[in-house]
């Protein structure tokens, strides 16, 4: 049968929970960021649903022989919004940017410079080979940023821009009122003829997940992506007629929902204690009956199903006894009332059942051993990450994604030169082991496939034991979208891809 053909026209409205703080993924790291970002702008390479790159505004690259240089050949009619053309200097610009600014500092540490021997080819030179450099030059990765606008002196992480941003991506940016709405517009010079289908795009901002399962029944939104929606919610909503269901898609994010311990903090410098913690915690009580059987246990710093992951560490299975034990043995006995001492525990908002709920049961739980937990909230997602990137915090839950190779998403929570106040999704444990660094900086520029398994495997086992991070539960993200909607978002990106061959076979009413 020949494929349908996409039909041009209409607007998505997509129902999310996230209040972003600006749209330049090239600073900022997260899905608040990211999936707008990404139909904002462009990236030199987008990838398909086997892993493989596929041109994007590079329209063909190459390698050394010595794997030290990466050559990309723009498409020649690219230009952004703005109708200014689209040359090497802004690549370069960009990943030297993403390099200084973005919280995975890993992803671009290699790249020494990039060169720009004419408008249309940039050559990346690293001073290491790069196994994961394709990956990291994905759209959610590796924007593409207007060198005219952002070069003038101002800082990139606050540049005014970053709420008002112009890309080449299959979208423009036309409003954002914080807390309300998001809304993109078709981009009718995109670079990729005839695309992209939809007139615009709108994200409704709706913290309250009860709300989204109403609107998306009766047709006011017809999207919901990396969906804050409680697992029996979104099968539920599977069963509607005019609605589907799926967790297909986002093979490459690797979503990880852990406990992050502060281990500057006094009580929390001691691993024992953070051992403890991790003993304490019934993680299939959490997946059972919190998820209600639908999601499944996180044993390490690398998500099952990535080819580095090993489940040969220490699990942390529940075990009252032995979290006493080491609580005596780091120094902190119980009191006459039951006690030993207080920690708060924060969460990220608006994903209730991986983050509230988990934080709430913290506290009855953890009381067992002799800890006082109280549960502090944060208004929205910038209030939650101003906290924690500046470390004030003790505990707090997280929802914390691999991106495709440990180079550009593991490393970045553990590396001591990734310690950086005021960037959330760095190391904002501020855990710091000499031994692991040595072990990373390995496997970054390892190209033998069975060497990285090894050397990954290794640093499973050290991060494990020295718990910066509980780890808790693999999260499958998942999508519900109408049933009329034409290739709606379900690669290894998901939805921070760009959504520029998404149609609507039938519009809304």
């Amino acid at each position: 049968m020949a494929a349908e053909q996409p039909k041009r026209g209409g607007t998505l409205v997509i129902v999310t929970a996230d209040n972003p703080r600006h749209f330049n993924p090239a600073v900022q790291s997260g899905t608040p960021t990211g999936i707008p970002g990404t139909q904002i702008f462009a990236s030199p390479i987008r990838f398909d649903d086997d892993w493989k790159p596929k041109p994007y505004l590079a329209k063909s690259w190459e390698w050394s022989d010595d794997g030290l240089a990466l050559t990309l050949h723009l498409v020649e009619n690219a230009r952004f919004h703005d109708g200014v053309p689209i040359t090497s200097e802004d690549v370069a610009f960009s990943i030297m940017v993403n390099k200084k600014y973005h919280p995975f500092k890993t992803k671009f540490g290699v790249v020494e410079r990039v060169d720009t021997p004419d408008p249309h080819t940039a050559v990346l030179r690293l001073s290491k080979p790069h196994p994961a450099l394709l990956l990291a030059l994905s759209p959610a990765l590796a924007p593409i940023i207007p060198k005219h606008i952002y070069d003038d002196g101002q800082d990139m992480k606050t540049h005014p821009r970053n709420v008002n941003p112009v890309g080449s991506g299959p979208f423009k940016f036309k409003e954002f009122k914080p807390g309300q709405y998001i809304i993109l517009e078709r981009n009718d010079d995109f670079f990729i003829k005839g695309r992209p289908y939809l007139d615009r795009i709108v994200w409704k901002i709706v913290p309250e997940t009860s709300n989204h399962v109403i609107g998306l029944k009766n047709g006011e939104y017809q999207m919901d992506t990396v969906t804050a929606l409680t697992i029996r919610d979104w099968k539920r909503l599977g069963k509607e007629k005019n609605l589907i269901a799926t967790n297909k898609g986002y093979e490459a994010v690797g979503a990880l929902n852990w406990l992050a311990f502060n281990t500057k903090h006094k009580l929390l410098d001691d691993k024992r204690v953070r051992q403890a913690i991790a003993y304490s915690i019934d993680r299939n009580f959490i997946i059972n009956v919190l998820h209600g059987g639908g999601t499944m246990p996180a044993t390490g710093p690398i998500a099952p199903g990535s080819p580095f992951y090993t489940a040969d560490v220490n699990h942390y299975d529940l075990d009252l006894d032995k979290a006493k034990r080491l609580l005596d043995q780091a120094g902190y006995p119980e009191k006459a009332d039951g006690t030993r001492f207080k920690l708060t525990v924060d969460y990220f908002p608006g994903y209730d059942e991986q983050q509230k709920l988990i934080a709430e049961y913290l506290r009855p739980q953890l009381k067992k051993v002799g800890i006082d937990v109280k549960v502090r909230a944060s208004a929205d997602f910038g209030a939650w990450a101003d906290r924690i990137s500046n470390w004030d915090f003790e505990m707090t839950m997280d929802n914390v994604y691999n991106w495709g190779d440990p180079i550009i998403g593991v490393h970045r929570t553990y590396v001591c030169d990734n310690i950086r106040k005021g960037v959330i999704w760095s190391n904002t444990q501020q855990y710091c082991n000499p031994k692991v660094d040595a072990i990373l900086e390995k496997a970054g520029s390892e190209t033998n496939l069975a060497k990285r398994k090894a050397l990954y495997a290794e640093f499973q086992k050290i991060v494990v034991d020295d718990a910066p991070i509980a780890y808790i539960n693999v999260d499958p993200l998942r999508t519900v979208y109408n049933v009329n909607l034409g290739n709606p978002p379900l690669g290894i990106w998901g939805a921070l891809s760009p959504m520029d061959r998404t149609y609507w076979k039938k519009q809304p009413e």
